[in-house]
């Protein structure tokens, strides 16, 4: 089962310091983020209706990650596991988590970059578990994990705007990574914490590729941020993670028994 991880903090651009100059922020609202948590509520929802109706959760029998599903055709099991959840704390702890990170992240992303990164980690995170466990798992955590690794690297990408603030906010995101890594690798196979590794991997290869590279612009005192990343590289991004991880989803069902 996939558990979400604790969130970190992330400075925001253009607060002003001693010796600064303000810049006004690329404007947008979480709409996205919203519609996911709206949406994975609802089918949790359904996963408890189903299991008073019906006595088991079909939902999830039809979902979930399972190993031997996926060998035989039912591919869709590499995504829909980030829609299902187990006990309620498990899906609260997630929505808490996505509520937290990706408002921010959808603002600077935009709607479309920001769901593409969430469905890719979840994908990339099934794909590794796929490869690595026999267990089968359910949860969002996997798309989250990509968000955290996201932020990593927009960070890292738009440092010499950040100043001192984005190596705080890195060190504590690797903190953040480190400690619920160690509690999933401690929890004696209850967490999928190979999901989690994949997650990362994927939400950090989309966004190295895809995610925003700010540069100020503007006539002073009207500076503003703008994004120097083209459709294309956004493209590159996509195809990065889909051809990574689809091939080793590929190999595995091949030439795996």
């Amino acid at each position: 089962m996939n558990e979400g991880p604790a969130s970190p903090s992330v400075p925001e651009a253009g607060a002003p310091r001693p010796g600064s100059v303000s810049v006004r922020l690329p404007s947008g609202n979480s709409n996205v983020t919203y519609v996911i948590i709206g949406i994975t509520i609802f089918v949790y929802l359904l996963q408890l209706l189903s299991d008073f109706l019906l006595g088991s959760d079909v939902l999830t029998q039809l979902g979930a990650k399972s190993n031997e599903a996926i060998r035989a055709g039912e591919l869709w099991r590499l995504i829909t596991p980030i829609l299902l959840h187990g006990p309620p704390w498990h899906i609260g702890f997630n929505m808490y988590a996505l509520y937290a990170l990706g408002r921010g992240l959808e603002r600077r992303m935009g709607h479309g970059r920001f769901l593409l990164l969430y469905l890719l980690a979840g994908f990339a995170g099934n794909v590794f578990s796929f490869l690595i466990t026999p267990a089968s798992s359910v949860g969002a955590s996997t798309s989250i994990f990509g968000l955290i690794a996201a932020e990593g690297v927009f960070l890292y990408q738009n440092r010499r705007l950040f100043g001192k603030e984005s190596r705080q906010a890195m060190n504590n995101i690797v903190f953040v990574i480190l400690l619920n890594l160690f509690i999933g690798f401690s929890s004696s196979g209850l967490i999928d914490n190979w999901g989690h590794v994949g997650g990362l991997l994927g939400g950090a290869i989309f966004t190295w590729f895809a995610g925003p590279l700010w540069e100020v612009t503007g006539i002073f005192p009207d500076l503003h941020l703008s994004d120097k990343r083209e459709f294309r590289d956004v493209i590159v991004g996509t195809a990065m993670v889909v051809v990574i991880f689809g091939g080793f989803a590929v190999w595995n069902i091949l030439f795996r028994a």
